[in-house]
């Protein structure tokens, strides 16, 4: 397992074989379509070509900050390395460490940074199966249609949704960006039923296949807003496969098989550096009381386990002036904040 310890890279050129830099600014030119070509053995062909999907600049946004250079989490070389070898040998990332280390932040920096448009998510529970991942079909609504125009025969395809891991399989020519989020939640089943799915890169849905002779092809819904793709004989196949980030808090241990299909990162906690260039960049003006916020932030006490996002709430509070008048309903209300995350684990 690679270990990325905080800290930020230093001002060197980046290898020449790096695509992804770690820093969340979009690369000049249209990186995606600059991939190398995958390994042989990780080539797919899937057919029809489906146009690239929309951008995702507010959503991306709002999770990193403003694409800004004097405001940025630069990533360290161990983490860079893994995610590029990620890139070009077409496999998994999973991404592990504690809550509020910043595992899902890398799906969003490689969407910004290549350019790849709209993160897929799809969020892990002890409920999600692998069918929820890839499709849904709504058999009473269909049968409802049906009911209501007797004599026609509803589209199959109008009442399929793919989901995100299904969206992501569609045949761009670009790789998609598919963020697996939590996936130690999961039930004990799921990693071992994507096994079939990451090394084939395809699926197929069982209710177009039936109708695949009056319905050769046919337009579903997607996990992208207000977008349809076209499914040919009920069979969906990847032509670039996609970018798969998987987060793990390391709750459990995933089976040997799972593991050697994928590529691992480990991500520790970030430093005083990366804290503040996270601040930076969704509150660009950072004062002295802030500052201090983030010191205290990395002094907790050992193994009370906090997250990122929980420093965000406290340093946007100051600009309300809240630290300024009452130090002591200020200190009071800083520790209902930062209550520990280790205690919901």
């Amino acid at each position: 397992m690679t270990s990325a310890a905080a800290g930020t890279t230093s001002e060197q050129q980046p290898p020449p074989w790096w695509l992804y830099r770690g820093d969340g600014i979009p690369a000049p030119g249209d990186l995606g379509a600059r991939l190398p070509e995958p390994p042989p053995w990780r080539s797919f062909h899937g057919e029809p070509v489906q146009p690239p999907p929309g951008e995702q600049d507010e959503e991306i946004e709002r999770k990193l900050g403003r694409p800004d250079a004097e405001a940025v989490r630069r990533a360290d070389r161990a983490e860079c390395d893994m995610v590029n070898a990620a890139l070009l040998l077409r496999r998994p990332l999973l991404v592990t460490g504690s809550p509020g280390s910043g595992k899902s932040s890398i799906a969003f920096r490689l969407a910004r940074e290549l350019r790849l448009g709209r993160v897929l998510e799809w969020p892990i529970t002890s409920r999600t199966t692998l069918r929820s991942g890839l499709y849904e079909y709504d058999a009473i609504g269909r049968a409802q249609a049906a009911m209501a125009q007797p004599g026609s025969e509803p589209r199959t395809g109008d009442f399929v949704r793919l989901g995100p891991l299904g969206t992501a399989l569609l045949a761009y020519e670009r790789p998609r960006v598919l963020l697996v989020d939590e996936l130690d939640k999961s039930d004990i089943d799921l990693p071992n039923d994507l096994l079939h799915i990451f090394e084939n890169g395809q699926f197929t849905v069982p209710e177009l296949v039936r109708v695949s002779r009056r319905e050769a092809e046919t337009s579903v819904f997607t996990d992208d807003p207000d977008r349809v793709a076209v499914i040919r004989e009920g069979r969906v196949r990847c032509r670039a496969f996609p970018i798969v980030v998987i987060t793990s808090n390391g709750e459990r241990e995933f089976p040997p098989a799972f593991l050697r299909r994928c590529l691992r990162l480990e991500l520790f906690m970030p430093g005083a550096a990366d804290l503040a260039a996270m601040v930076r960049a969704q509150l660009p003006l950072l004062v002295d009381g802030q500052r201090q916020l983030i010191d205290d932030f990395l002094n907790r006490p050992v193994g009370d386990s906090l997250a990122r996002d929980q420093l965000l709430n406290a340093v946007f509070l100051t600009t309300a002036g809240a630290y300024a008048h009452d130090r002591e309903a200020w200190q009071q209300l800083i520790t209902g904040i930062w209550h520990s995350l280790s205690l919901e684990r």
